[in-house]
């Protein structure tokens, strides 16, 4: 199951260390405003996908509750069909679409996801929620 914080569900970036670092940084600078996550990823902790409207506490190292953020839009698509709008709104720096499908091919098969062109991808936007109390 994903973390939990009070009758939240907890949102980490990324592998911990400097990578979960950069990312949520990124989210707490309004650069970033949508993460992937495979649906095998979801179906291994037995987690429901988000939806529109819900809030998250996005976690730092630790389970350190860095802000509240909304989920604004959910999609589930082929990793093939993964758009250059969802690359960008990544906010990582991606140079093209091929860019960010190799970067996050690497990523999953570091984590132990084979990934080819049907792999079905939870491409989710957020925004941070100004002022939310954090749990």
């Amino acid at each position: 199951m994903f973390p939990r914080v009070g009758e939240l569900r907890g949102m980490e970036l990324g592998t911990p260390g400097e990578l979960r670092e950069r990312l949520s940084s990124l989210v707490l600078a309004g650069t970033k405003t949508a993460t992937a996550g495979l649906l095998a990823e979801y179906r291994a902790q037995q987690e429901q996908l988000e939806h529109i409207g819900e809030r998250e506490a996005l976690l730092g190292d630790g389970g350190r509750v860095l802000a509240i953020i909304e989920i604004t839009r959910v999609e589930l698509v082929p990793f093939a069909e993964v758009t250059w709008e969802f690359a960008q709104a990544e906010g990582e720096g991606f140079t093209s679409i091929e860019h960010w499908a190799q970067a996050h091919r690497r990523y999953w098969e570091r984590e132990g996801y084979a990934v080819d062109d049907d792999t079905e991808v939870v491409c989710l936007w957020l925004r941070v929620v100004p002022n939310a109390d954090k749990p």
